[in-house]
């Protein structure tokens, strides 16, 4: 359907009917064109953005990312930039403030009516990726002492323009947060009583000052819509919505899997990230990997002799390293993602540590019994001994080091996203190889097949 819409608004443009392609554009949903809007040449962009009603153009670009909205905004007019910050809620436009240029952004906050100017820098000068970045300062706020009479006039008055009206908050005459209470209690209560009597004193908020990262787990915990913000006093400075956590949540996410293929995070959509880019976020880790390819090396180089004595132990190099490698990726990988949802702590360590011993001698049991039948089969009882032994020990090892480096990591304040599938192949390479000649030396000196130098 993009792709049809795309090539219908190409070949308008290219005949210049404007009227025409005004038409086409008030037939499709603002969700439509915004994703439209991305696949456009810049000239086309901002001309079917100016073609738009002035209503369907505030949707369309709330609709657009922070990176898409820097982009446009760059090319308005300064009325057009008027009109589209003052349809954007202050998290939004937040976003799209921490997106441009600092001189432009400064440009576009002067453009602001004076509250929401104050309210853009009072929010812009929080710590990037803390809660109060991340929060809106407009929600509705109620007194304990009122009747949901009075409150439900208050929520008529202002809830306009709170971002959401899920969750009605209680402060005392110094803002200081006392409850939060849901719009269907007040709605359902008798109108004369008051709303202390529908308190519970039970509110879980945030602090503008933790990590935005933290509300994605209080948000999961709690199963809540939005949660107050509040500041080192306690007053109620602002809320964080759900769709917001949500943003947070696919971002880091994102990171995270780009992290564990060696790629240094884009922090952009892939399709509008420069080739020159892309190789810049992969070039650093593929150039740091071959300092541990070269270890590898050297360590085959080594023992060169009992290769070229017993050269059936050169076949089975691939599988062992290869089946190494991707035992330390799965644990690396479920170890990650444990300690990132809060799965697993940090004081934990031991216990898992503990379990995949335990995991990780199964597996190596069981794919050493299979290896050795194939190093019999292959070669002879010896090799087979030597692969079967060789392949427990290199699961078992590489197991335990996929579990361990991201605790270690984390212990380092690292993020632990960068213990890669990659690092941890081309560790467990390097391990896996001084195990597997280890072993083969001193069977076959047992064996009396080959003489230590």
């Amino acid at each position: 359907m993009l792709k049809f819409f795309k090539e219908e608004v190409d070949e308008i443009i290219a005949e210049k009917k404007w009227d025409e392609l005004k038409q086409a554009l008030a037939a499709w949903p603002e969700q439509e064109i915004a994703e439209l809007l991305p696949e456009l040449p810049p000239d086309e962009r901002i001309i079917v953005f100016r073609l738009l009603p002035h209503d369907v153009s505030s949707e369309v670009f709330t609709c657009l990312d922070a990176a898409h909205q820097a982009e446009l905004v760059q090319d308005f007019a300064e009325e057009e930039n008027r009109r589209v910050l003052a349809n954007l809620t202050p998290d939004d436009r937040t976003a799209l403030f921490e997106e441009l240029p600092s001189k432009f952004s400064r440009r576009l906050i002067n453009l602001l009516p004076e509250e929401q100017r104050q309210s853009a820098l009072t929010l812009l000068g929080y710590p990037e990726d803390s809660i109060g970045r991340l929060m809106t300062p407009n929600y509705v706020a109620v007194r304990k002492n009122w009747t949901v009479a009075q409150a439900l006039e208050h929520i008529r008055k202002y809830g306009r323009d709170s971002e959401t009206l899920s969750m009605i908050y209680v402060i005392d005459d110094k803002k200081k947060l006392l409850d939060e209470i849901r719009l269907r209690k007040i709605l359902l209560a008798d109108p004369n009583s008051t709303i202390e009597s529908l308190m519970d004193n039970e509110v879980y908020f945030l602090r503008t000052d933790q990590h935005e990262n933290e509300a994605i787990e209080l948000f999961k915990k709690y199963d809540l819509y939005a949660m107050p913000v509040v500041d080192s006093h306690g007053a109620l400075v602002g809320m964080v919505t759900v769709d917001d956590v949500l943003d947070v949540a696919e971002q880091k996410t994102t990171e995270e899997i780009q992290k564990s293929a060696a790629v240094v995070p884009l922090y952009a959509a892939y399709r509008d990230t420069h080739p020159a880019k892309l190789y810049r976020s992969r070039v650093g880790w593929l150039l740091a990997l071959i300092v541990v390819n070269i270890v590898s090396s050297s360590i085959i180089a080594s023992y060169e002799e009992v290769l070229q004595s017993f050269i059936a132990l050169t076949f089975f190099i691939p599988l062992l390293i290869g089946s190494g490698g991707n035992a330390g990726s799965q644990a690396v990988t479920l170890i990650v993602r444990a300690l990132s949802t809060s799965d697993l702590k940090m004081t934990q360590f031991p216990s898992a540590f503990a379990k995949e011993i335990i995991v990780g001698a199964l597996l190596g049991a069981s794919m050493g019994v299979a290896s050795s039948f194939l190093g019999f089969f292959k070669a002879d009882l010896t090799v087979g001994l030597i692969v079967g032994l060789a392949m427990f020990c290199i699961i078992l090892v590489a197991n335990l080091i996929g579990t361990s480096i991201p605790f270690i990591l984390t212990k380092a304040k690292v993020d632990p996203a960068v213990a890669s599938s990659p690092l941890i192949a081309t560790i467990a390479d390097a391990v896996g190889l001084l195990i597997y000649f280890f072993i083969a030396t001193q069977v076959l000196m047992l064996t009396g097949h080959h003489t230590m130098q």
